[in-house]
């Protein structure tokens, strides 16, 4: 755990982040814990613990060089193993988190695991995302939204922009080959009341991964049709 401790913490310092100074360590127990729970439970494909300190947390990381998170409030949507709605927890102790799943059994982890690091203004709540951006007490209730799923984006704007205020942004962590699947989404983005602000690209620290954080602000209530059912959302996208 030291070694993936160091890696995260000169990863910090390489993205040029004034981490709390015991994140790095939060980080590690963290990244601990998923390898663990990994052996009964399928939470991640990326078991190296040095892989786990920068494919997953300092990739998690790269996200506050783009957006200023302190005393908001983020929800990540299909959260999965935590990401990257846990290390931004750790990283910035005043950001409000939700994590949201589907998977009962990932959110029962992400409590008992939160709880383990001692994190408060965290939640971890279960449910669709296509069903909870349609609940009164989720749905643009939120400064931001993240999503760092393999679903298309104007798949995931239609999940994840209905939950963001209007003033806010949804952060969708996507490859810097991701060109042609921007350009397809400009029309759903701007009927679900959002507009691409900008693009924000890094490299992982100790790797030569580069990724890219698509930033789309929220402008206007989304309409109130959407989120449409999964089936439908995937058969017809907007």
């Amino acid at each position: 755990m030291r070694a993936m401790e160091e890696l995260i913490r000169t990863g910090l310092a390489e993205l040029g982040i004034n981490a709390p100074k015991e994140a790095p360590q939060l980080l590690a127990r963290y990244g601990q814990a998923l390898m663990e729970k990994n052996q009964v439970m399928n939470l991640t494909a990326i078991t190296e613990p040095s892989d786990v300190a920068t494919l997953h947390m300092l990739d998690c990381a790269a996200l506050l060089n783009c957006v200023g998170l302190g005393g908001k409030t983020l929800i990540d949507v299909g959260t999965g193993a935590g990401f990257p709605g846990v290390p931004l927890k750790i990283l910035t102790p005043a950001l409000d988190v939700t994590l949201l799943d589907s998977l009962n059994k990932r959110v029962d982890w992400l409590s008992e695991v939160s709880g383990e690091l001692s994190l408060t203004g965290i939640q971890a709540v279960q449910g669709r995302a296509e069903e909870m951006g349609r609940n009164p007490e989720f749905r643009e209730q939120f400064d931001f939204a993240t999503a760092r799923a393999v679903a298309e984006l104007r798949l995931l704007c239609e999940l994840c922009l209905p939950f963001v205020k209007v003033g806010g942004r949804f952060l969708a962590m996507k490859g810097v080959d991701c060109g042609s699947e921007l350009e397809d989404a400009l029309p759903a983005i701007q009927a679900l009341g959002g507009r691409v602000e900008r693009c924000f690209d890094y490299t992982i620290p100790h790797t030569g991964v580069a990724h890219r954080v698509v930033i789309v602000e929220k402008t206007a209530q989304t309409p109130e049709q959407y989120p449409r059912r999964w089936a439908k959302l995937q058969k017809h996208p907007l």
